[in-house]
């Protein structure tokens, strides 16, 4: 199966890695700027990647995984559209796309999946919500998760669930950055050193995100087993909550939702 990859920046260049790292795979990548694509070519070269023009990838592909920036949408499905192949599949990962724009836009017979992947994928702990059209079938939508698999994770949801999983999954990352850029600057600020501060709060957030997953306990209870009664975890808490954590977050998923959606 050969895949096509439009748009090689940050998330394009997220899914390029996972998905070529163990050295396997026929992937294309078609990238406007003629400076990435040279770094394209110079980094996954080696890899089996090669570097194509539109048309061709939409020629020779079987899966197309569009992640340009939703502006370019149209014009690159426009060029696409007259080579792609009954039974190929197109995965748009651009924000705001909807499953209407690309029926509009895609030929008959050519199957159609709505996406919202994040940036961990570039280690393999991404997470990439899909919605299909109608007519995909399940083999179809299987061979993408499949193909995902390498970046992380896959959830099917509606796609009028799309805008609230951008806001708790596709953006997120940048939420817990911040958490932990603030706690650095409160460690350095006790005296730890930039370096030290770094180690330990992104390793709490590895940890506390592994033993989520891994152990499938709600949050609540995970962080009730952390805090002990007047304990100093349960004062930190209390300050959290005291500054309107709660409301803060649940403002920004509404912000990010209302904008997503």
């Amino acid at each position: 199966m050969t895949t096509a990859i439009y748009g090689v920046g940050a998330m394009g260049s997220a899914i390029l890695e996972a998905l070529t790292a163990d050295g396997s795979g026929d992937v294309l990548a078609v990238e406007g700027s003629q400076e990435l694509a040279e770094r394209v070519r110079e980094r996954y070269g080696d890899r089996g990647v090669e570097v194509v023009d539109a048309t061709t990838a939409a020629t020779r592909a079987d899966v197309h995984l569009v992640v340009v920036k939703p502006y370019s949408v149209p014009a690159l499905l426009e060029q696409l559209a007259p080579s792609l192949r009954p039974g190929s599949i197109v995965l748009c990962l651009a924000l705001g796309v909807s499953l209407a724009d690309l029926a509009a836009a895609l030929p008959e017979g050519v199957a159609a999946i709505r996406g919202m992947p994040n940036t961990p994928a570039r280690v393999g702990q991404g997470m990439t919500v899909l919605s299909p059209a109608d007519d995909v079938t399940d083999e179809q939508l299987q061979r993408v998760r499949d193909l995902l698999a390498p970046t992380g994770g896959t959830l099917v949801l509606p796609e009028s669930q799309q805008g609230v999983a951008t806001a708790l999954s596709g953006s997120a990352p940048a939420y817990f950055y911040l958490v932990v850029e603030a706690l650095i600057d409160a460690g350095v600020a006790r005296g730890l050193t930039r370096a030290d501060a770094l180690a330990l709060a992104s390793q709490a957030a590895r940890g506390a995100g592994a033993m989520l997953v891994e152990t499938g306990e709600e949050a609540a209870l995970l962080r009730a087993a952390v805090t002990s009664p007047g304990g100093s975890t349960a004062v930190a808490l209390a300050e959290l909550e005291a500054h309107g954590v709660r409301h803060a977050f649940a403002r920004a998923v509404e912000a990010c939702t209302e904008r997503a959606g």
